[in-house]
């Protein structure tokens, strides 16, 4: 449930990753028209609007030569961004510029089209923008980074043939020590005991995964010269994550726990990143109230599938019943079954005949339970994957054995990566009809979609809509709920990271090691309360559309409309669907429902 190609902690962390295999483009999609009252503008500077974000993305491809990368840009294989002072200067120097050519298009020289996209680039301009300069990330946050650094594209795409692929890796790897001397430069002591452990681990990851791993996937090149400069630059690179990872560990004594952005940054941010101004306090009003109609419907729940039993005893007897060989086996076992559940029940299109494969996390990005990666817009006929963590091997045998989730629960995790969720958001997004929306989806547009997914595939029936089913998709809103309720309180409220983990176990009836891994992820992630916000964007203006728009395919047409976009900011998607401008609303469960906005719950 990683955020992924998304406006997030780094300014531009896009780890879906990406490969070469040429192969024929898929149709384009027709833009979506405008409302007829929104479209009367002439469209005199269309023109240089369309070359103005032609040059954002080249510049864009430069400052950050991981994201052209990662999109199917492989003449920047193997580079690194300039993380030095004077190279995040440059970057939010050069972001200040596009900021001004974009705010210089005037609405009347504009058609509806035109200002869409406008106020879209502007959105992730302002996203950039807030986590370069304000948020504080770069010089507390190694989280920032880490996406930068995952080398995940060069080992697991088949984009290239393997040496081709070993060499970029290689050419990675001799810019790693640099780069993680500049990470180093740039944090800032005393540091919050959180980011250090997220450092710790993932530094350490890099390191164990580099010795461990890596050697064995490129042993087959059989290229002496090659072979001999991997192990040079393996050894520098090995060196250089673990020095990082025992510096930081060794801040430890000095650390703090002064994590919390504050309510002016924290508004700042959810304006910047998904132009949501709503005040702090009817957010958290809202979030609490999607907290109780999820509480409610796990008291009905229980009452059916443990009757009797407290609602932590029956979240347990559903956790019990773990998937046949382990999470990832399991997780395997559901793809298709999910699939074609969409497809009988003509749910949303499927725009293409890819698939994703489940796999067990890599050692460096095991800070959460599951996450996907997929190709690049570039990029054509390549797998995607989905990744499952382990346990951590250092925790007690009876904290690992619950850490793996109940097979209802896994199935709305699987609904979320993959079908319908994420993946699928992909397959359309990579077919939107401009290039930006394809290359930029945000953080609540992407795990908005995913999270709003799990709870529609609940009501069109999955699995029978059982009660156990029930507890699988509850558990998995309760847990986003609580993120939602953490990240205000974490970095508004004066919440202790123990409290929000004490939340975490009282509310979403997380076990004791995700319930320590949700509430730290809490204080470097402060956006993570979009997965939420972003659902309850999306059952609001699904339920608004399909009353405007009512029909026995209504459904499948919202679904169809709403990912056409790419993946902006979701009030500004509202204004597309709907006409007007832009504004963050969020539906609540006291919220009168339209008969058609809701599909009706099988009986159970």
């Amino acid at each position: 449930m990683r955020p992924f190609r998304v406006i997030t902690l780094s300014a531009v962390i896009t780890v879906l990753l990406v490969g070469c295999t040429p192969g024929a483009p898929p149709p384009a999609q027709k833009a979506t028209p405008a409302p007829a009252s929104t479209a009367a503008a002439p469209a005199s500077d269309s023109a240089a609007l369309a070359s103005a974000v032609d040059t954002f993305l080249t510049g864009m491809f430069e400052h950050n030569p991981v994201f052209a990368a990662n999109a199917g840009k492989h003449e920047f294989d193997g580079k690194l961004p300039d993380y030095s002072p004077a190279g995040l200067k440059a970057t939010a120097d050069w972001l200040h510029a596009q900021r001004s050519t974009f705010t210089a298009f005037a609405d009347d020289k504009l058609d509806a089209q035109g200002r869409f996209q406008r106020d879209y680039v502007l959105a992730v301009i302002d996203g950039q923008l807030f986590w370069l300069e304000e948020s504080g990330a770069p010089h507390n946050n190694p989280t920032w980074y880490t996406g930068d650094l995952s080398p995940s594209m060069y080992l697991t795409r088949p984009y290239a043939p393997l040496a081709q692929r070993m060499a970029a890796f290689i050419s990675y790897q001799e810019a790693l020590p640099k780069a993680l001397a500049q990470i180093k430069a740039n944090l800032g002591l005393p540091l919050p005991a959180s980011y250090i452990d997220v450092g710790v681990n993932s530094f350490g990851g890099f390191a164990s995964f580099f010795k461990t791993d890596v050697p064995g996937i490129f042993a087959a090149v059989k290229d002496d010269a090659l072979q001999a400069r991997f192990r040079a630059s393996n050894a520098a690179a090995i060196k250089a994550s673990q020095d990082l990872a025992d510096w930081l560990k060794a801040q430890k004594p000095q650390a703090t726990q002064n994590y919390a952005l504050g309510a002016g940054k924290f508004s700042k941010m959810l304006h910047a990143t998904e132009r949501v101004d709503l005040p702090l306090d009817q957010l958290k009003a809202i979030g609490e109230s999607d907290l109780k109609r999820n509480l409610a419907a796990l008291k009905t729940a229980c009452d059916q599938f443990a009757p009797g039993k407290s609602l932590s005893a029956c979240v347990a007897k559903e956790s019990a019943d773990k998937p046949a060989g382990g999470a990832v086996e399991g997780a395997r076992a559901q793809l298709a079954s999910l699939r074609q559940f969409i497809v009988d029940k003509d749910l949303v299109s499927i725009p293409g005949t890819e698939q994703a494969k489940a796999e067990e996390a890599p050692p460096f990005n095991r800070w959460n339970f599951a996450y996907i990666e997929i190709p690049g817009p570039y990029e054509r006929n390549l797998p995607s994957v989905y990744y499952i963590a382990p346990p951590d091997p250092t925790w007690s045998k009876a904290d690992q054995q619950a850490y793996v989730p109940g097979k209802a629960a896994l199935l709305f995790v699987s609904a979320h990566e993959v079908w319908p969720g994420h993946f699928l958001q992909f397959l359309h997004a990579n077919r939107a009809h401009w290039k930006f929306g394809q290359l930029f989806v945000g953080y609540a547009f992407a795990e908005g979609w995913a999270h709003y997914a799990e709870e529609m595939m609940f009501d069109a029936g999955l699995e029978g809509a059982t009660p156990e089913v029930h507890i699988g998709q509850l558990t998995n809103a309760l847990l986003r709920d609580v993120r939602y309720l953490s990240a205000i309180g974490l970095h508004t409220g004066g919440m202790t990271i123990a409290q929000s983990e004490q939340l975490f176990r009282d509310k979403a009836f997380q076990d004791p090691g995700n319930a320590r891994q949700q509430a730290a992820r809490g204080t470097y992630d402060p956006a993570y309360l979009n997965y939420t916000m972003g659902k309850l964007m999306i059952m609001q203006l699904r339920q608004d559309w399909i009353a405007a728009h009512p029909g026995p395919n209504a459904l499948k047409a919202f679904h169809d409309q709403f990912l056409s976009y790419g993946g902006p900011p979701i009030p500004l998607v509202r204004a597309q669907m709907l006409g007007g401008e832009p504004a963050a609303k969020l539906w609540m469960a006291s919220a009168p429902a339209a008969a058609d906005a809701m599909p009706a719950r099988p009986s159970r």
